[in-house]
């Protein structure tokens, strides 16, 4: 248990890190376009792709970093009146269903967009639209990780509170 939490800490401090970096390069790029639309009325489109896609990548390693730490959006309606082993039940089989959706359609449908999108170029940029899909597969890769540790650490947890 305590390796998966020495992981869990480091994979918590990576996203950190780079979920700040592409909250702060949205904050130089959107400065810097207002300046430029604004003081030089010509407007860069470079910039406003860069935000667009660094938008996107930050909101979904941001989705892959809150399914880790448990603080993703639920209906609690069900799993809030559950006690005992019907609460831990449903936090499994919640688990189940967000490792499924993962794996199947963010990494297996990410895969299959970012290889079907690698001929296609950006408009401004001039990169492989592939590469701005890429996040799909990637984010999905770490909500299943994320989600792998949170079924050990439940089971664990089970483990510990039937042999007291």
């Amino acid at each position: 248990m305590d390796g998966i939490k020495r992981f869990r800490g480091t994979l918590d401090k990576a996203l950190e890190a780079v979920i700040i970096f592409l909250s702060g390069l949205m904050v130089v790029v959107g400065a810097y376009q207002i300046l430029v639309r604004y003081l030089f009325n010509k407007p860069s489109t470079v910039s406003e792709e860069l935000l667009t896609y660094a938008f996107g990548w930050m909101s979904l390693l941001a989705a892959a970093y809150m399914f880790g730490k448990n603080g993703h959006m639920r209906m609690g309606f069900l799993a809030d009146k559950a006690e005992g082993s019907g609460k831990r039940t449903l936090e499994m089989i919640s688990q189940c269903l967000i490792f499924g959706f993962a794996a199947v359609i963010m990494i297996y449908g990410g895969i299959q967009i970012t290889s079907l999108t690698m001929s296609q170029r950006t408009a401004s940029l001039g990169i492989p639209m592939g590469y701005v899909y890429l996040i799909v597969p990637l984010s999905g890769v770490l909500i299943l990780v994320y989600s792998i540790m949170n079924m050990a650490e439940m089971t664990g947890r089970a483990g510990k509170e039937e042999s007291r």
